[in-house]
């Protein structure tokens, strides 16, 4: 028995002593973790209170804990759901129109509060509060003391306690105020009557991102020695072959620090004492030889490196790519090699949450589909994207020009505004200096005003950081900034020189299909690299399946309005061949505009507004891609890169159109901006629609240099169809992926246009009778006698919202297997041989006629009218084919119009012509346009 309890007192005091044991391990173990921390993470369940009447101050909300409702930060109001609830429905109006609708929207003062707890490790440390992204104006309080106030768009806001914070517990609140702090910035879009929504620049919209209140991305804090050093910047510099490095501490002159190389993989390069001797004003300057196997960074090369200097008291680390970009002789350098900017806007569309991601695989996976289409550059249009877009650009080998928030008319007149812009740029070469990445810089968007501000602004920025190109806008509508770089400008971006127009959007509606110019008229005499200035902008329809897709903070209730008044209208089932054949349209611009800049020697890239949809700015959808980076169907990746890529074959060609006895001839030429290239092969072949080869041949023995090759090699092929065709033109290199390819059309010279039994007139009164006597009639008035839409080529630009005044057409839309266009080889969409066509016609309204569209227009997507060029219909004992696209004059100057008529014709004449549709003369004869009126109305239509 004394055993047995001396025994149970063994086995409790062994238990209490493991337990004591194990608390005091603990305790080690927490100790030991408690001095290892140098940072706390404070995503997480937040408090939020709104204060829009902005009483928070007055009744000291910061000094106590107060119940609010909740919140996950990073995040936004939107994102949970606070916020002035949407009451707008779909309309087509302007409300509705102006861009995606937030489901809440708040503007004003909101705070955020959470506990915090010190370690006991950092007593007598600084610690620094660090918020990635806000807008637009944060201020702290620590247990009721305020802390500090910040201000920016596009930097971190950083807040650094200054006393020492005692371990243990504390409350800290954040003041976030989302309202417009400098209204210069911005460019207001008064077509929209709400004006929080009249605010244009992409850094502060809501046409694109909104006015989003909350934090996003790191929220942290962390802890630094006294004299930690910090800001490290590295600056290649290629003429010496050196790199020189910067950072800031207070540290002894002639003190060693320890610089150490690695590449991303691990491989150390360059592990040196360095001798300090050079610093001002608590900046430490020095300069090391390039490591032997430090290699460049470029597109094809994206090789990464991580330095690390260290100190006496402490550490700093950033990583950098060596990469150095320059000109000469007017053309765009990097590494001492020629590029070519293939851009695109990025102006923060992310229609799910209406903020830019802060999450490297997001935009990992976005420049993965830009690259797959192409291209290598994006345009950050008056904002900067967060860090991680930098950090994914430096791994996929990407250029970016990034910019200040501005987009302004007024430049100059706001002093305060000038210094906050200041301050902006100071904290983007501060923060996203050393990636690589980074390669150009503007001060705004469209700047108007006073340029000597922003020739002063470059002026500095280039003396203090020479790892950037720089200019004063991207593009200006202001003369002669506009036409011509400014003095202090590194590159420049426009629309037009002073001596002509440098993108095909003033040019493809007044000219007729050519192939053989590019923009050297109006580019070869300026003297620093070129690029063009928002290239496309050809809007294509709406998709109305893209509804379903955004399932996020915004609500399409532009996409949901269309679809209501499509199917109010009935014209639904039609909106997929809408999209699809504008979208071929936009594509087919799109290919020209690209290839005209690649075939410009003096060109040093463009920038494209753009491969993917803009959903503000009155609903500007010119994507071939939708706002999600998603395809629409219309042109695959790899058939766009073909035309869009680091080496492209070109020809020039005079025309689209060819008759018999002519010959088509084109010279060859690449555009390579690859690498270069010895004893290649270069092969073409010309097919019918088929795919039957109708002609091939090869040029041996190319060499390709980088930049522009032209004069390589001729095609030539005698034109001498028995009947009208559609021919491929295809170039490609031989062995590689590199092609590309062109349509012609090529037509007999004489083909029957006057059958006999057929009534072809352009008279409503000759028509009349002849179908009162149950003949078949071509009615073909006089096109500028008819109510109607202006006959163009080119789609709406932009958007029909944002700017009205435009014959807001679409292109056509047909069924290419109809008998009518049995002897008219054409596609289902518009293609370069309907440029004669489109000019020379008016878009006819049929919502009241019941007839059948033979060529449909596509209407834009806020009247959406039925219109047509050519329809079919039964008129009393009758039938008819009325065409508003001129058939009748200087045929044997028109070959496409002379085979159309043919081909409408034929049909006429054969047992398939069998209008289903029946109207009354009447009702026809009402298209005609009545003089005295002055103008074309409507109304008359819509009360038939």
């Amino acid at each position: 028995m004394i055993q047995n309890q001396l025994n149970k007192t063994q086995f409790i005091f062994n238990k209490n002593r493991g337990f004591i044991l194990l608390f005091a391990l603990l305790l080690s173990i927490t100790s030991c973790k408690d001095e290892k921390i140098t940072d706390i993470n404070l995503s997480g369940t937040w408090d939020v209170k709104l204060d829009s009447t902005n009483i928070g101050i007055s009744e000291d909300w910061s000094a106590t804990k107060f119940e609010g409702s909740k919140i996950e930060l990073p995040g936004t109001l939107d994102d949970a759901g606070l916020g002035k609830p949407n009451t707008l429905k779909p309309a087509i109006n302007n409300y509705v129109m102006s861009n995606l609708t937030r489901k809440h929207q708040y503007i004003g003062k909101a705070w955020y509060q959470k506990e915090i707890e010190i370690p006991s490790a950092w007593k007598g440390q600084n610690v620094v509060l660090s918020l990635e992204r806000i807008i637009w104006e944060s201020t702290v309080y620590l247990d009721g003391q305020e802390i500090g106030s910040a201000n920016s768009l596009i930097g971190k806001h950083e807040f650094e306690f200054t006393d020492n914070i005692a371990p243990g517990k504390h409350l800290l609140t954040i003041v976030i105020d989302n309202s417009n702090k400098f209204p210069n910035i911005n460019v207001a879009g008064t077509r929209y009557p709400d004006k929080v929504n009249q605010d244009m620049a992409h850094a502060y919209t809501n046409h694109t991102q909104i006015k989003w209140n909350g934090i996003l991305g790191d929220i942290e804090l962390r802890a630094l020695g006294k004299n930690q050093p910090k800001n490290l910047q590295v600056y290649p510099n290629a003429e010496l072959n050196k790199l020189k490095v910067t950072f800031q501490q207070e540290i002894g002159k002639g003190e060693n620090v320890n610089c150490v190389i690695k590449s991303t993989s691990g491989e150390e390069i360059f592990n040196e004492k360095i001798v300090v001797n050079k610093q001002q004003n608590g900046i430490i300057e020095f300069e090391i030889n390039r490591p032997s196997n430090l290699e460049l960074w470029d597109e094809f090369n994206p090789n990464l490196y991580n330095v690390e200097v260290i100190t006496n008291s402490g550490n700093v680390q950033t990583s950098f790519g060596y990469k150095w970009v320059s000109s000469k002789t007017g053309d765009l350098l990097l590494n001492d090699k020629r590029i070519f900017l293939r851009g695109n806007l990025e102006c923060v569309i992310f229609p799910l949450t209406g903020y830019p991601p802060t999450d490297k695989s997001d935009w990992a996976k976005l420049i993965k589909q830009a690259k797959a289409y192409g291209l290598n550059h994006l345009r950050f249009h008056s904002w900067c994207p967060p860090k991680a877009a930098f950090e994914a650009a430096d791994e996929a080998g990407f250029y970016y020009q990034v910019e200040l928030p501005h987009w302004s008319l007024e430049v100059g007149e706001d002093s305060a505004t000038t210094e906050f812009l200041k301050e902006e740029a100071q904290k983007i070469i501060k923060d996203y200096g050393n990636h690589p990445s980074f390669i150009f810089m503007a001060m705004g968007n469209e700047l108007q005003g006073d340029i000597s501000v922003l020739n002063t602004m470059v002026a500095d920025l280039k003396k203090e950081d020479n790892r950037h190109l720089y200019a004063t806008t991207a593009f200006s509508f202001q003369k002669p900034t506009g036409t011509r770089p400014e003095i202090e400008d590194e590159f420049f971006i426009t629309q037009w020189t002073d001596r002509g127009w440098i993108r095909g959007q003033g040019i493809f509606n007044s000219k007729s299909p050519h192939f053989d110019a590019d923009y050297s008229s109006g580019s070869a005499h300026i003297e620093i690299p070129l690029i063009s200035h928002e290239i496309g902008q050809y809007s294509v329809y709406p998709d109305m399946s893209e509804i379903e897709k955004y399932t996020g903070l915004l609500e399409p209730l532009n996409f949901v309005a269309v679809k209501q008044d499509l199917e109010k209208k009935g014209l639904l089932e039609l909106a997929p061949d809408f999209t699809f054949a504008s979208g071929k349209l936009a594509a087919l611009l799109y290919k020209e505009e690209i290839e005209r800049a690649l075939k410009t020697p003096s060109f040093d890239g463009f920038q494209l507004l753009q491969l993917q949809d803009f959903p503000g700015q009155g609903t500007a959808l010119v994507g071939l891609l939708n706002a999600f980076w998603e395809s629409k169907g219309v042109i695959s990746a790899e058939e766009f890169s073909q035309f869009n890529s680091e080496m492209v074959p070109l020809i020039r060609f005079e025309k689209a159109v060819y008759e018999a006895g002519e010959t088509f001839e084109a010279s060859i030429e690449f555009a390579n901006f690859f690498e270069e290239k010895k004893q290649e092969t270069i092969v073409w072949t010309i097919t019918d629609k088929k795919g039957v080869e109708v002609k091939k041949g090869t040029i041996d023995n190319v060499d390709l240099k980088i930049g522009n090759n032209t004069d390589l090699g001729l095609i030539d092929f005698s034109v001498n169809p028995q009947q009208a065709q559609q021919l491929t033109i295809t170039v490609s290199l031989k062995n590689t992926k590199y092609k590309n390819s062109w349509n012609i059309w090529v037509y007999p010279k004489e083909v029957p246009v006057e059958p006999k039994g057929i009534v072809i007139t352009t008279s409503f009164v000759k028509a009349a009778e002849a179908l009162k006597e149950g003949k078949n009639v071509l009615l073909n008035p006089d096109f500028n006698n008819l109510e109607g839409i202006e006959g163009r080529f080119v789609p709406v630009f932009w958007s029909p919202v944002h700017f009205p005044n435009q014959p807001a057409t679409m292109g056509v839309l047909l069924d290419e297997e109809h008998a009518a266009f049995k002897s008219f080889p054409t596609s289902m969409h518009t293609d370069w041989q309907w440029w004669d066509l489109c000019i020379n016609s008016k878009s006819v309204i049929t919502d009241s006629l019941d007839v059948t569209p033979l060529v449909r227009v596509i209407d834009n997507f806020v009247t959406n009218h039925h219109l047509s060029n050519v329809f079919e219909a039964k008129v009393g004992d009758g039938k008819l084919i009325f065409s508003s696209i001129d058939l009748t004059t200087k045929l044997n100057e028109r070959p496409v119009a002379r085979q159309l008529r043919h081909s409408l014709l034929n049909y006429m004449e054969s047992e398939a012509f069998n209008p289903s549709k029946t109207i009354k003369f009447d009702a026809l004869k009402r298209i005609q346009l009545d003089k005295s009126k002055g103008s074309f109305s409507t109304t008359d239509i819509y009360d038939e």
